[in-house]
């Protein structure tokens, strides 16, 4: 299949007014109820201090833990949408990855194939022996790359708007546009960042490469996704996101594999959503309209129902051949 790269182009900031209602809708239970601090903890892999959230350990017994896995320029807060739903079904962990959030940098260096290790390591450090990986971004591509490398880990796989097919220096284009853009908001502060997002113009201009309609979101959850931005691994992570080749390697995923992509995908063209279908065994893919490259905060009531939905599948469950678009 010849990979080219995304023909979505951006918005304009008052399309937003014409987008469906679902779009933007916070999730049940909101996450702006949940004292997140009890739920911070700190796990040292590698010898290196990873930070991650822990929540829903009531429901430890329901089934395989789901672990949230961030993409690039994200942190944990990627997930907030996603956790408290997912956390009336299961135990929930999301962490941020190595130079990310609050973790620190790796010692050998940040690479796709370190972070594989880096998952599986968390895992061991917390005695999960099998999880469900939510991958979105970088953070499919770190998620499949530690179901290949310790397919016993992984009960199954969700890959959202994953990076790892479209291996081509066109995305380092607007991956580096948004990169710096929120990384700014790093550098001024958070009570100057925060009036800055706070303006729709600015927030349209800063996620318009990764949301469709930033202006949608609430505010607070768009200054979430930001203000930990700027953080030492962006440059490393996107160098490494664009020399690592596993496409070969794909077929080696065995578990159920469900794939979650915006129409509209900015970053990594849709059209890699029917390569990692075609060539993952057990794979089916969902597209949703009118969306962007994080699916799970702008529709994440869609979203966390076809997660949960995943999630009460029968292991073995068979193949759909038909194409979902929601």
């Amino acid at each position: 299949m010849a990979i080219v790269p995304s023909r979505a182009r951006p918005t304009t900031p008052w399309a937003g007014r014409r987008a469906d209602e679902e779009y933007g809708a916070s999730a049940e239970p909101d996450w702006r109820g949940i004292d997140w601090g009890e739920h911070l903890q700190q796990v040292e892999v590698g010898g290196r201090s990873v930070n991650y959230v822990d929540i829903g350990g009531e429901r430890a017994a329901d089934g395989p833990p789901v672990l949230f896995v961030h993409g690039l320029g994200g942190a944990w807060q990627n997930w907030l949408e996603n956790m408290p739903r997912t956390a009336q079904e299961r135990r929930v962990l999301a962490l941020d990855l190595p130079g990310f959030g609050r973790s620190e940098m790796p010692r050998d260096g940040i690479s796709v194939s370190g972070y594989g290790r880096c998952v599986h390591s968390f895992c061991e450090q917390l005695g999960l022996d099998e999880v469900v990986l939510v991958g979105n971004s970088m953070g499919g591509f770190v998620c499949a790359e530690a179901a290949i490398q310790f397919p016993g880990l992984v009960e199954r796989l969700v890959l959202v708007s994953a990076a790892g097919v479209s291996i081509t220096n066109l995305m380092r284009r607007p991956a580096l546009t948004w990169g710096r853009t929120v990384a700014m908001f790093g550098t001024y502060g958070a009570a100057h960042s925060y009036h800055a997002i706070s303006r729709p113009v600015i927030r349209h201009l800063s996620l318009g490469f990764v949301m469709r309609h930033p202006t949608r979101l609430r505010m607070d959850l768009c200054w979430e996704q930001v203000h930990a931005a700027g953080t030492p691994g962006f440059s490393d992570a996107l160098e490494a996101l664009l020399a690592y080749d596993f496409r070969h390697r794909l077929s080696e995923i065995s578990c159920p594999t469900l794939i979650v992509w915006g129409k509209n995908d900015m970053l990594v063209p849709v059209k890699d959503a029917d390569e990692f279908e075609s060539v993952i065994p057990n794979a089916r893919k969902i597209l949703m309209d009118d969306t962007g490259h994080v699916p799970m905060l702008e529709r994440p009531v869609k979203f966390n129902d076809c997660l949960i939905d995943f999630l009460a599948e029968p292991r073995e469950a068979p193949r759909s051949e038909a194409e979902a678009t929601v």
